[in-house]
């Protein structure tokens, strides 16, 4: 069975990251934007990466322009503006597209694994959350369930 941990993506500085390395980890991927209504998300995002990174937790944020054209930097403007803003620490990757012909591989699979309302697969906005449990289960959840609604279903995948 393919499972999150068998993808590899650029990270935000271009490098190629084989995503094996976080195996037995939980994952927390998102689709970010830094001129988003739900940008200050970053904040709470970071809260949990903070709270339960010792745990097992690995959030993982992939900056995505296709909505409104929200993400409209570079790599090195979305960094910056990831630590200035919302101190941001936790794994940040290039640009991806989720939706059409140039869907990021990674998140092919993620909407397969987990189909939106009534099975649509496509991303609906930024900040769409997949939790990625250490087995490859995975959960989605939309741009409006805050980062803290979260919590619960982080405790229960990481056990």
């Amino acid at each position: 069975m393919t499972t999150a941990f068998d993808f590899t993506a650029k990270d935000i500085t271009g490098t190629q990251q084989d995503l094996a390395q976080y195996k037995g980890k939980a994952l927390l991927i998102v689709n970010t934007a830094s001129k988003c209504g739900f940008t200050p998300q970053y904040e709470g995002l970071q809260k949990l990466y903070d709270q339960y990174h010792e745990k097992g937790l690995e959030v993982l944020g992939f900056p995505c322009n296709q909505f409104g054209q929200q993400e409209p930097g570079d790599a090195a403007e979305i960094a910056s503006f990831c630590d200035l803003t919302y101190s941001v620490n936790f794994p940040m990757f290039a640009k991806v597209d989720v939706n059409g012909e140039s869907t990021a591989p990674l998140f092919e699979h993620l909407k397969k694994a987990a189909p939106g309302l009534l099975g649509s697969e496509a991303v609906k906005w930024n900040f769409t959350k997949f939790l990625v449990s250490p087995d490859g289960t995975v959960q989605r959840f939309s741009p409006q369930d805050a980062p803290a609604s979260l919590a619960k279903d982080i405790e229960k995948v990481l056990g």
